[in-house]
């Protein structure tokens, strides 16, 4: 592992008896001894601490419509102090990766994923020049879970107050922390950036904390799989449109109908006559989780592929994402999900799996 990157967080990690694994050019903790399952069921029940310092923070001092040009949402129309989920299409349409876009007044407040962030970064850099500054000397932190808001308030009050998607810059005893209400597990939460040199503090005064556990990897992919929530070069690719893959609530109407973003005329498209596939939810019999590849029947003809799947720790049966024909992605359609040389029944599910837990306000 001696190329790969490491956190601030890195020696909590081994401290805490993480098991630190390559993942996205990072050496990063994939479970802790409590266990993934362990893992999982507590952040749906507490709160779990997500070390995610591997992803790409940017401020962008260009405005909101330089930005509008790369993405198909509305960046124009976002208030200050709220953020939203987008996604940066290429010139065929297809996305080349999802973000989160906050408005902080006086510039944007990008987060963008850890595999993809050299290629962002350039991709930003070629459009908007010196206006895109990258932050290198921050950690990020994700509190979710129903206990995160009780746990965070002890060190940051004014977190209480957020609704799902504000963002704020909240003064603490460990510096100013740039906060959101939201994160990738489908539970209430924050996204917290801190400063590098006081990350581990304010890691460890979270972890002293009774209903806060560290969660690694692995139970951050089977909580954002309940969530139905897609992974970057899993579920989204440079060759899936955002219509195929079911993120229109990430097209804005105003920019659907305006257009000015790379891809207008594929995406116009999809949406006027309907995608080709489409990305649905599995609900797979017995306990046989189907994996990424595995190949989706409806008779004998294939009709489409698993791009993720595993074992729902909440369900207590296997779930999966993937792509399907157009003609077989009705919720209830019953279909064949092949695994290990057997065809398992399985039918189309609505998502979430798990129902969503966002804090929208009282």
């Amino acid at each position: 592992m001696g190329d790969l990157k490491r956190t601030p967080l890195f020696d909590l990690h081994v401290e805490r008896g993480g098991k630190m694994v390559p993942f996205a050019g990072w050496e990063m903790p994939v479970q802790y001894p409590l266990g993934v399952m362990k893992e999982h069921l507590h952040t749906r029940a507490a709160a779990g601490l997500f070390d995610v310092s591997h992803m790409g923070q940017v401020i962008l001092r260009a405005g909101p419509a330089a930005l509008e040009a790369l993405v198909p949402v509305d960046v124009v129309g976002l208030a200050e102090g709220r953020q939203r989920y987008g996604v940066f299409t290429n010139t065929a349409g297809g996305i080349m990766d999802d973000l989160m876009i906050a408005n902080r007044g006086d510039h944007l407040f990008l987060v963008v994923n850890a595999a993809m962030a050299d290629q962002d970064i350039a991709h930003l850099r070629a459009h908007l020049g010196d206006a895109v500054e990258v932050i290198t000397d921050r950690a990020l932190l994700a509190l979710q879970g129903p206990k995160a808001e009780a746990a965070l308030a002890r060190i940051a009050p004014d977190v209480a107050g957020m609704r799902f998607m504000d963002v704020a810059v909240i003064p603490s005893d460990y510096g100013a922390l740039w906060v959101s209400r939201s994160g990738y597990t489908g539970e209430d939460g924050y996204e917290i950036s801190v400063g590098e040199a006081q990350a581990t503090a304010l890691a460890e005064a979270l972890l002293a904390m009774e209903e806060v556990e560290p969660i690694g990897l692995g139970a951050r992919d089977s909580l954002r799989l309940e969530a139905g929530l897609p992974l970057y070069g899993h579920d989204l690719t440079a060759e899936i449109d955002p219509v195929t893959a079911e993120l229109t609530f990430a097209l804005s109407k105003k920019r659907r109908e305006a257009g000015g973003y790379h891809g207008h005329a594929r995406i116009s498209g999809a949406l006027s006559d309907g995608a080709a596939q489409k990305r649905v939810g599995l609900v797979l019999d017995g306990r046989l989780p189907a994996r990424e590849g595995s190949e989706i029947f409806a008779g004998d003809a294939q009709v489409g592929t698993v791009t993720s799947g595993g074992f729902s720790p909440t369900l207590g049966h296997p779930i999966a994402m993937g792509y399907v024909d157009a003609a077989h992605a009705e919720i209830g359609t019953s279909l064949e999900v092949q695994v290990r040389n057997k065809r398992l029944p399985a039918r189309v599910a609505k998502m979430p799996f798990v129902p969503h837990r966002y804090y929208r306000g009282s």
